[in-house]
C-alpha cells in the first residue's frame, strides 16, 4: 500500500556555517551578524540573479570577475534563482556569460524546473530555447511535467506539451505520472489538461495506487469527480498491494464524504444505470412513451366524451370548428414533440481514445491544443470525457453521454437532451400543448355547463357533471393538472428565449466566468434585446453565440474625466512618481509560493494507518520548513 509522503529536511554544512554566528552570541550580537550576514549574501551573483538586477551582475561578473556556474553556499546555482523568480532579463545575461543551461544541482534539478514552480512561461521558453532538456528529471525522476503537475501550473504544463513536445504522462522512480501528483495535490485544471491529453488514469505506482487512490488519500473531493466522470466502474474497483479500494482508504483516512461519493458511484454503475443490461436501456429510454401516452389517452377521451356528445341540434359551427381545434393542436404538438425527441440536439463530435486500453509505451495524441479557449486558459471548456474542447455554452450532458451545442438541460419526459438544434421543436410543442390544453377544457367546461337537465345551483351541477358525465369531469381534472405545470414551464422558456440564456445558465450562473460583469456581478454578454433574441429563434431556430459589444464612453465625457483628474492633481500639489524600493530592484507579491521549499521522497515503509499532518510538496529544493537555510532563501526571493 503507498505510504504518506515524507518531507526531508535538509541540513546541510553550508547551512550549518550560515546559522553559527547566530548561535554563538547574545541577542544583539546575533543580530548585528544576521545583518552584517544578509548584507554580505545580498553582494552576490545568485541575489543578483534572484532579484534581477542587472547593474549588480554586471559588476560582480564584468568588473570583479565572478563566475556565474558557481554554486551558492546551497548548491543552487544563479541561473535557478532567476527562473524560480521568472527574470529573464538576468537569465539571458547569465547564459550569455558561460552558464550551462542544463546545470543540475545536488538534488538533480535544472533550472527548468525551478520555473516550474511558479510556472513563469517566460523564463522557461528562454531556457527550452537555449537548449534546456524537457525530459531531463531530477534524483526521484521528476521531469517538468512532474513539478508543474505538483504545484498546479496548468499553462506551464500547457505550454511544455503543446509547444516542446514534453510527455505529460511519463512515471518518475516511483511509478506516479503528472496525474497521480495532480490528483494528490487537488488541481483539478491540471487534472482535466492531463486527461484531455490522453494521461492513462489507471496507472498504478509501485504501491499499487492510481490517481483515484491518492485524490481519495487527500480527501480531495473535486479531483475524485473528474476523475469518476471520466472513468468507469473498473477503476473504483481497483485495489493496491494491500487490498483497499479508493473508497476503502478515503473512509480509512475518515474522508467520509469522499468515501461516501466513491462508494455510491461505484452503486450506480452496479446497478446498470449507465449498462447494457435492461435496467439502463430503460433509464435512458426515459418518460417520453409515458407522456405519448398520456397526450394520447388524453385527445382519445377528448373526442369520446366531449365532442361525440355534441352532435345535436344545439351544436354551431363555431363551436364544432373550436372543439376540433383542439384535437389538431394537440396532434400538431405530438409531431413537434416527435422530432424534439429523435432529432440531434446540437451534439459535438467525440475525440475519443480511452487511455484505459492503452499501452504504457503508446504516444499520446496531441490533439486541439491550438484551440484559443485554451491559449486564453479557459480550462473548464475541456471536456475530458468526449476528449475535446467544447463551445462557449456548450456543456456534457452525463445521461446521453455527449456534449451539446446550446446545452439547455436534459427533458427527460423528451428523452433527449434540448439545445441549440431542437430547442425550437420543444418551445413549439409546449407553445401548441398549452394551447391544446386551454381549448380542450374550455370545451368540455362549455359542454357539461350546455346540458339542459342540469340543476341550477352550483354545487347541484357538480354533483350532477361528476355523476351524468363522469368521463368528461374526469378529462378536465387531467387537464388542468398537467396545464399549471406545462403553462410554468413555458412561462420560463419564454423568459429566457426573450433574453437569449439557457436554463443550464440560470442554474449555474456563477460557475462561468462569461456570465460574470465588472464586480463579480451577473451580466449575459448574449442579450441583444428582446426583440432581436425572439426573431432570431423564431425565424433562424436558435439564437447565435454573439457577445454583445459594450458602448464605450463618448471622446468628450472621456476628456473631461481626464481634465478634471488634471486639475485635482494641480489643486493638491502633489505628485507620485515610480521609484524603485530601497534595494535598487522592484518586487513581485510571491507571497504564495515563497514558502522554503521541501526535499521529498518515498517512505520503505508501507502504512496507511499512520496519520500525518506533513504535506508533500514533492520538489526537492532542499529548504527545509525549519532550516536555519530557509533564511537565505528569503532573502533571494522577492518581498
Amino acid at each position: 500500500m503507498a505510504s504518506e509522503i515524507e518531507v526531508l529536511e535538509d541540513t546541510t554544512a553550508a547551512a550549518a556555517a550560515v546559522a553559527s554566528p547566530a548561535a554563538a552570541g547574545g541577542a544583539a550580537a546575533a543580530g548585528e551578524a544576521e545583518a552584517a550576514e544578509e548584507e554580505s549574501l545580498k553582494d552576490d551573483v545568485c541575489t543578483g540573479a534572484a532579484y534581477g538586477d542587472l547593474e549588480k551582475l554586471h559588476r560582480l561578473v564584468e568588473l570583479e570577475g565572478r563566475s556565474v556556474t558557481e554554486p551558492d553556499g546551497l548548491g543552487y546555482h544563479a541561473l535557478q534563482w532567476a527562473a524560480l523568480n521568472n527574470r529573464v532579463a538576468a537569465a539571458q545575461y547569465i547564459l550569455e556569460h558561460g552558464a550551462d543551461v542544463n546545470a543540475i544541482d545536488h538534488t538533480g534539478q535544472t533550472a527548468l524546473h525551478w520555473s516550474a514552480v511558479r510556472g513563469h512561461i517566460q523564463v522557461a521558453e528562454l531556457l527550452l530555447k537555449e537548449g534546456a532538456k524537457v525530459d531531463a528529471a531530477d534524483l526521484y525522476g521528476y521531469q517538468t511535467t512532474h513539478v508543474a503537475a505538483q504545484y498546479g501550473q496548468t499553462a506551464f504544463l500547457y505550454h511544455i506539451i503543446s509547444k516542446w513536445n514534453a510527455d505529460p504522462d511519463v512515471p518518475d522512480n516511483d511509478g506516479r505520472s503528472p496525474l497521480h501528483w495532480a490528483a494528490y495535490k487537488g488541481f483539478a485544471d491540471s487534472i482535466r489538461l492531463l486527461l484531455f491529453l490522453g494521461a492513462y488514469r489507471g496507472r498504478q505506482d509501485k504501491e499499487g495506487c492510481t490517481p483515484l487512490h491518492w485524490a481519495a488519500i487527500r480527501g480531495n473531493m473535486e479531483s475524485c469527480t473528474v476523475l469518476v466522470q471520466v472513468g468507469k466502474k473498473e477503476d473504483l474497483m481497483v485495489q493496491d498491494n494491500t487490498g483497499l479500494t479508493p473508497a476503502q482508504l478515503a473512509a480509512d483516512k475518515s474522508h467520509r464524504q469522499v468515501a461516501f461519493y466513491l462508494g455510491n458511484a461505484r452503486k450506480v454503475h452496479e446497478r446498470g444505470c449507465g449498462g447494457n443490461n435492461y435496467f439502463g436501456k430503460l433509464s435512458k429510454l426515459g418518460l417520453a412513451p409515458v407522456l405519448w401516452c398520456i397526450i394520447i389517452g388524453l385527445i382519445v377521451a377528448y373526442i369520446h366524451s366531449v365532442i361525440a356528445g355534441q352532435y345535436n341540434s344545439n351544436m354551431t359551427l363555431l363551436f364544432g370548428f373550436f372543439s376540433w381545434l383542439g384535437v389538431f393542436l394537440a396532434i400538431a404538438g405530438l409531431v413537434m414533440f416527435y422530432r424534439c425527441s429523435r432529432k440531434d440536439p446540437g451534439y459535438i463530435n467525440k475525440n475519443i481514445r480511452d487511455s484505459q486500453t492503452q499501452r504504457d509505451d503508446e504516444p499520446l495524441l496531441k490533439r486541439g491544443l491550438d484551440n484559443p479557449e485554451l491559449l486564453a486558459g479557459n480550462w473548464s471548456q475541456l471536456c475530458i470525457t468526449c476528449k475535446i474542447v467544447r463551445p462557449i455554452r456548450s456543456k456534457h450532458c452525463s445521461t446521453c453521454d455527449r456534449c451539446v451545442e446550446q446545452f439547455d438541460h436534459h427533458c427527460p419526459w423528451v428523452s433527449n437532451c434540448i439545445g441549440k438544434k431542437n430547442k425550437w421543436e420543444f418551445f413549439m410543442f409546449l407553445i401548441l400543448e398549452v394551447s391544446a390544453m386551454i381549448i380542450t377544457a374550455a370545451t368540455a367546461v362549455i359542454r357539461v355547463a350546455g346540458d339542459p337537465g342540469s340543476p341550477a345551483s352550483f354545487g347541484g351541477w357538480l354533483n350532477y357533471s361528476a355523476t351524468n358525465h363522469p368521463w368528461v369531469v374526469s378529462f378536465v381534472i387531467m387537464d388542468l393538472f398537467l396545464f399549471f405545470g406545462v403553462i410554468t414551464l413555458t412561462v420560463v422558456q419564454a423568459s429566457q428565449i426573450s433574453g437569449n440564456i439557457t436554463t443550464n445558465e440560470m442554474a449555474n450562473a456563477m460557475r462561468y466566468s462569461y456570465l460574470r460583469g465588472p464586480g463579480g456581478r451577473f451580466r449575459n454578454p448574449f442579450d441583444h434585446g428582446v426583440r432581436k433574441n425572439c426573431s432570431d429563434f423564431f425565424l433562424k431556430g436558435y439564437n447565435e453565440d454573439i457577445e454583445k459589444v459594450e458602448q464605450t464612453s463618448h471622446p468628450d465625457e472621456e476628456m473631461a474625466i481626464m481634465h478634471m483628474t488634471r486639475s485635482a492633481v494641480s489643486q493638491n500639489g502633489e505628485s507620485v512618481p515610480l521609484h524603485a524600493n530601497g534595494a535598487d530592484h522592484v518586487c513581485a507579491d510571491s507571497q504564495t509560493n515563497s514558502k522554503s521549499h521541501r526535499q521529498v521522497s518515498s517512505s520503505k515503509c508501507c502504512d496507511h494507518s499512520k496519520k500525518t499532518d506533513k504535506t508533500p510538496l514533492g520538489l526537492g529544493l532542499g529548504l527545509g520548513r525549519n532550516n536555519p537555510s530557509s533564511r537565505y532563501a528569503r532573502n533571494l526571493l522577492p518581498l
